[in-house]
């Protein structure tokens, strides 16, 4: 397949191609009865913790009141689109999605107890009811939140005050990609390398019981020198801490209840955008009309404890030795649990002179793959924990060191299994904006690169790049803020990418100041394929027609080729539809494999010795029409290993 077969196919939707119904063998052997049972926030654990994922009732609806029938049973956490939902029905941007499910009791030990509700995520906006009153609302389609829902419940008797009970709905509607929302490779019309949208809850639902005074946020930061952590702990309420350091197998190394400064935050640390979303919904319904923007006020962080502590002889992570420390954070009556591990990632200049990523200090060559994170029969997510792990082991076992999360922001287990068995990882942004002018932001600049490849400084036409809105852009420049706070604690992340191929990219030169002044030691990756604006730590480009090189940077950067390869191979039986869409087309494995083996002993080895910091092959997996992948799409077969 040539450069200009590519580009045709890039926009066409095939809607007389049917997908066909692939699996996964984790999907296969789903048990409904026992859904994504793991702990969802290993980063924040606490003994307290009710699982709601399961079957819940749905119902579409071209109203936003509440419907006065619900259509069946739906599998949560899996979005409705999904084969393993049980629905297989896309939400359309005109139409409301509704949840409903009947609590479990909940037993509190006493009255100064409140019961927390989590969502992992909700794609694209929810609103909550407990019994019918409204709780809370939650705008964006890929970070958590969560909400007290201890004052809606109901008491089972007057006998038993302790014992809590309720209904749960959940109202969502999605507008995919007909707005200038967040929405990643997600389209309501799919093809080449945009894929079918999906809505609706898609991480984990659970509640915890926890006492009123806890601890609503923390911060575990190592040093660059390696010897230090910084620690922070939010808190709602004024109370004692105390923090326990503790090695891989819990023997206490240092316990830390001294030394701690204590400042009062009134200002609300996660932001709900309860007001514009009630505006949304309630022009239809005189229900929503006394919903309270404020109605989060009772989850603010107002305190904050900070401290700075020594690690005696600190054992590092990395890749081939992914070391965590445990750490146990007591507030008050309550306790939680969490890790971190001792790396630092910078960018720094080699013995020849040339400026590449440093890991611990030492120069570390980034050998990445591209990871969309999709699933034939979940979509978003993940069919179970074990299909996490695989798709992080098999290329960990296939010699990659790192993967660059595209455009998705996944479950926080799969960032736990990235800590503990050792992968770095790339964290992108979720880009939106509205329809993107593909002859400006793919075409052009994958033709003639020197010319439309690069931004000049200053204001970037917000008309060209799909960024009119200035709602939209304020959006994304929270959500990025958002990511960067929901994340900050992974040791693995060690890249932030900001914007993609310029979807939607807009001030990015602004955006990286911002994601600095998390001042978390990370590096950022501003403008990832091209439309540079010689900002950030790297040089990206995407190369998949054009030889391999490396170019010097005149501001210093560190080369990396962010996208190469998209070698394709089509497997019979194992494709989403016959189409194909990707870069290089081999007709057999064999040729395949020849074709790969080349590219990454010859091509990627040499240019390594030219300064080459990091480059990330597509991929980690057939998407759809994008048969691009080392593995299939169902994940049955390695494609580096399959026999003629």
């Amino acid at each position: 397949m040539d450069l200009i077969d590519a580009i045709n196919a890039i926009d066409k939707t095939h809607e007389d191609d049917v997908l066909h119904r692939l699996t996964t063998v984790w999907g296969d052997s789903l048990d409904k009865e026992n859904v994504l049972q793991e702990y969802p926030r290993p980063q924040f654990v606490r003994n307290s913790y009710i699982n709601l994922n399961g079957e819940w009732e749905y119902a579409f609806s071209g109203s936003n009141a509440h419907p006065r029938k619900m259509d069946g049973t739906i599998l949560v956490p899996f979005s409705p689109e999904a084969i393993l939902s049980g629905v297989e029905r896309q939400l359309k941007p005109d139409e409301y999605l509704w949840y409903k499910k009947v609590l479990p009791s909940i037993k509190l030990p006493s009255k100064d107890y409140r019961v927390l509700l989590h969502f992992g995520a909700v794609d694209q906006r929810a609103i909550v009811f407990i019994n019918g009153a409204p709780v809370g609302a939650h705008s964006g389609g890929y970070l958590p939140f969560t909400i007290d829902i201890t004052e809606e419940l109901k008491q089972k008797s007057p006998e038993d005050e302790l014992t809590l009970e309720g209904t749960l709905t959940v109202c969502v509607q999605d507008d995919s990609d007909s707005s200038y929302h967040s929405r990643g490779k997600q389209t309501l019309k799919r093809g080449g390398m945009y894929y079918t949208a999906q809505s609706g809850i898609w991480q984990t639902v659970w509640m915890e019981v926890v006492p009123r005074t806890h601890i609503t946020a923390y911060r575990i930061l190592p040093d660059k020198a390696l010897d230090v952590i910084y620690v922070t702990v939010h808190t709602n309420h004024k109370c004692p801490v105390s923090i326990k350091i503790m090695d891989s197998s819990k023997e206490i190394l240092i316990a830390e209840n001294e030394g701690l400064t204590t400042s009062r935050n009134d200002k609300n640390r996660q932001r709900f955008e309860s007001e514009d979303f009630r505006d949304s919904f309630s022009h239809q319904s005189d229900e929503l009309s006394t919903f309270s923007p404020d109605i989060e006020a009772k989850h603010k962080s107002r305190y904050t404890y900070s401290c700075k502590i020594t690690i005696p002889k600190p054992h590092l992570w990395s890749p081939e030795d992914p070391y965590l420390y445990q750490v146990c954070i007591n507030a008050g009556d309550d306790e939680a649990w969490s890790y971190f591990g001792m790396r630092s990632f910078t960018k720094q200049f080699d013995n020849n002179g040339n400026p590449v990523f440093f890991l611990n200090g030492k120069p570390y060559f980034l050998n990445g793959v591209l990871d969309q994170g999709y699933w034939p029969d979940g979509l978003y997510t993940a069919p179970s924990d074990e299909a996490l792990i695989f798709d992080i082991t098999e290329m960990k076992r296939l010699g990659f060191n790192m993967l660059r999360k595209h455009i998705k922001i996944e479950a926080a287990r799969w960032y736990y299994h990235c800590d503990r068995l050792g992968m770095i990882v790339w964290q992108d942004m979720v880009s939106g904006g509205s329809s993107y002018a593909k002859p400006v932001v793919s075409y052009l600049p994958t033709l003639f690169p020197g010319i439309f490849g690069h931004m000049p400084d200053g204001p970037i036409n917000y008309h060209i790049f799909s960024r009119e809105s200035a709602d939209g852009r304020r959006e994304w420049n929270h959500e990025m803020r958002e990511t960067i706070q929901h994340l900050i604690n992974v040791p693995s992340i060690s890249v932030w990418v900001l914007f993609n191929e310029g979807w939607g990219q807009f001030n990015a030169s602004a955006a990286t100041i911002h994601a600095r002044q998390f001042a978390d030691n990370r590096l950022v990756d501003q403008a990832s394929g091209w439309f540079d604006e010689n900002g950030g730590d790297f040089r990206s480009v995407h190369n998949y027609f054009r030889p391999l090189n490396v170019v010097a940077d005149k501001k210093h950067r560190a080369f990396v080729i962010s996208e190469y390869g998209g070698y394709t191979c089509y497997i019979k039986n194992h494709s989403s539809v016959d189409r194909v869409f990707g870069y290089k087309k081999f007709d057999t494995p064999t040729d395949f494999q020849k074709a790969y083996k080349t590219l990454m002993d010859e091509t990627i080895e040499s240019l390594k010795q030219k300064g080459l910091a990091g480059a990330v092959y597509t991929q980690l997996s057939d998407v759809e029409e994008e048969v691009n992948g080392i593995l299939t799409y169902d994940r049955r077969h390695n494609k580096l290993e399959m026999k003629r």
